[in-house]
């Protein structure tokens, strides 16, 4: 049994499947180089991809600082413009002061609770 294993593992060691096949070596040498095409494909890709998103984002932080800029300006004309209204300004464009009606607390009525008898 042992020198029926022997001759099994020194016959493998022998065993090339490559040296008599032509064809299985350009198989693996276009198996391998089309890995490396795609996987440089898929680089080129993803750099591409991260150049792009930077840019967006330098042009979306431009238009942020933009309207942070217009909404600045229109809190100061709010500003402006709310110092300026008081009450005869508010008559004169025709509003008028109605009179406060307060919510009256009345009672109820109550009810009798029959004590437990336990």
């Amino acid at each position: 049994m042992k020198q029926a294993s022997l001759k099994l593992y020194r016959g493998m060691q022998n065993v090339n499947i490559t040296a008599n096949n032509v064809d299985m070596n350009r198989v693996i040498l276009r198996a391998m180089l089309s890995t490396v095409v795609l996987l440089a494909l898929t680089y080129a890709l993803l750099v591409g991809l991260m150049v792009w998103n930077i840019v967006e984002r330098k042009n979306l932080e431009k238009e942020m600082q933009t309207l942070s800029t217009d909404v600045g300006n229109l809190e100061l004309e709010y500003l402006a413009l709310s110092g300026s209204i008081d009450i005869e300004l508010g008559h004169a464009m025709g509003f008028k002061e109605t009179p406060a009606n307060f919510a009256t607390k009345r009672s109820l009525g109550s009810r009798e609770l029959v004590s437990n008898e336990i």
